[in-house]
């Protein structure tokens, strides 16, 4: 690894944005593959589980169990945090994002098969609840290395928020992605997509993996990492050393995410349950209109990243905190008005706030951590957050909106988010434009 190390440093500026560009390319298609698996449960939790593993409870109680589900996919993310960021930082992003995808796509394809309460009954839930956990371990390895893979690939201090956001872009791709795949079947006659349609975007999951493989397969490591290995400065146990001496900075991470995910999981996934049994709109309007809003993402993503590498990235992360503490009542105001057209809009501006944090987010959290440390104390910070946040969003929103027969509740839910995130990135250190990298200045060894 010496000698790969002496190559690195060696290499052209021309050939460094090659590698570059090869990096951001692999952590985003990757990226993008491994939460078109995750949204795809998403998705079709809402629309068809409820009925096929849970036929027997009642509507509002069925929609609970199959988001109980939907549920501990976000409790195992710390767990696949923990250990995927134990191997991150022990042996290199690289090898550890290849073991990520192909648990990720296994678990996903492996839904197809998954029989119903009417094959096995309740046991066809316990299965699925296994899937779920594992697809959970898988992505919450996933997005440390991702962003490692192209953030420590910057050439300069100043470019980090916007090469860091390229992988979260793999967000708004898996959900426009795993939402076209749906709707692309939903145009089934009769009750084929509930009976056996739905399973065929999960099988589909093989091929993508195998892309992913291919592009992931054709990377160099990152020279961060590098530099650490030739150094010998690895920790045998990374995610220990990180818990002991950055626990600040990762329950500050997990908070700062608050007023992100939570409000995200709502607008992508309980919108359904609620477009459908309250609004009364249809399936396919509903897929089209998140479909749409994950286009703008697209643009939206990498942009604030950016703007974030010029007015910092506690100012950006911040405002966009206050944009969605507001923009929940606007939201709910908007789809309790039954009309289409104002729906769909409130449908697609709904991811507008959300990126404004999560364009910033990847590098404010990774800069926060020691290259050492980095893929373990990111990773954790930022999985953390499917506990307390992602996970429980839509169940609480049903919840709430079961017990006080009014999305006011919803939107309030949404606005606490909103206030914790602003007093806990408050509290973080702004590392924009400042060397972290492992020789950096503010490696705490």
């Amino acid at each position: 690894m010496a000698a790969l190390d002496g190559d690195l440093a060696r290499l052209s500026p021309s050939e460094h944005q090659v590698q570059l560009r090869r990096a951001v390319i692999a952590s985003t298609v990757g990226t993008a593959i491994e939460w078109y698996d995750f949204f795809l449960y998403s998705t079709v939790t809402g629309l068809v589980f409820a009925k096929l593993f849970f036929p027997h409870s009642d509507p509002w109680v069925g929609t609970l169990e199959a988001f109980g589900i939907y549920a501990v996919g976000f409790v195992a993310r710390p767990i696949g945090a923990a250990i995927f960021g134990h191997y991150g930082d022990r042996i290199g992003r690289k090898s550890t994002l290849i073991a990520t995808l192909l648990l990720m796509g296994i678990a996903t394809a492996a839904v197809a098969i998954v029989p119903t309460y009417e094959s096995i009954g309740v046991w066809g839930a316990v299965i699925l609840t296994i899937l779920r956990f594992i697809q959970g371990v898988g992505v919450g390895g996933e997005w440390g290395g991702s962003v490692l893979m192209s953030m420590e690939w910057a050439r300069t201090n100043h470019s980090r928020g916007l090469i860091a956001s390229w992988p979260q872009f793999g967000v708004p791709c898996g959900l426009f992605l795993a939402n076209l795949a749906v709707l692309a079947l939903s145009q089934m006659s009769g009750d084929q997509f509930l009976s056996w349609g739905w399973r065929i975007p999960f099988a589909l999951s093989l091929i993508l993996v195998g892309l992913g493989l291919y592009i992931r397969l054709g990377i160099l490591e990152t020279p961060v990492f590098s530099k650490l290995l030739a150094e010998r400065q690895i920790d045998r146990t990374p995610m220990l050393t990180v818990i002991k001496q950055h626990p600040k900075e990762i329950l500050l991470s997990a908070f700062a995410r608050m007023a992100e995910q939570a409000p995200f999981y709502i607008f992508t996934a309980f919108v359904f349950s609620y477009g459908i049994g309250t609004l009364h709109v249809s399936r396919n309007f509903l897929l089209t209109a998140v479909l749409t809003a994950s286009v703008l993402s697209f643009v939206s993503i990498p942009v604030f990243g950016h703007v974030s590498d010029r007015i910092g990235r506690k100012n950006m992360y911040m405002i966009g905190a206050i944009t969605t503490g507001i923009f929940g009542f606007i939201y709910f105001a908007m789809v309790n008005t039954g009309s289409e057209p104002v729906i769909f809009f409130a449908i697609i501006l709904s991811l507008v706030p959300h990126d404004m944090l999560y364009g910033p987010q990847a590098a404010l959290i990774a800069e926060s951590f020691t290259g050492r440390l980095r893929y373990s104390g990111s990773s954790l910070g930022y999985q953390l957050a499917s506990i307390i946040a992602g996970g429980p969003a839509p169940l609480i929103a049903t919840w709430l909106f079961g017990t006080f027969h009014s999305s006011t509740a919803i939107a309030g839910y949404i606005a606490i988010c909103a206030v914790i995130t602003l007093v806990a990135t408050a509290m973080m250190t702004d590392y924009t434009g400042k060397d972290i990298d492992a020789a950096g200045v503010y490696d705490r060894r």
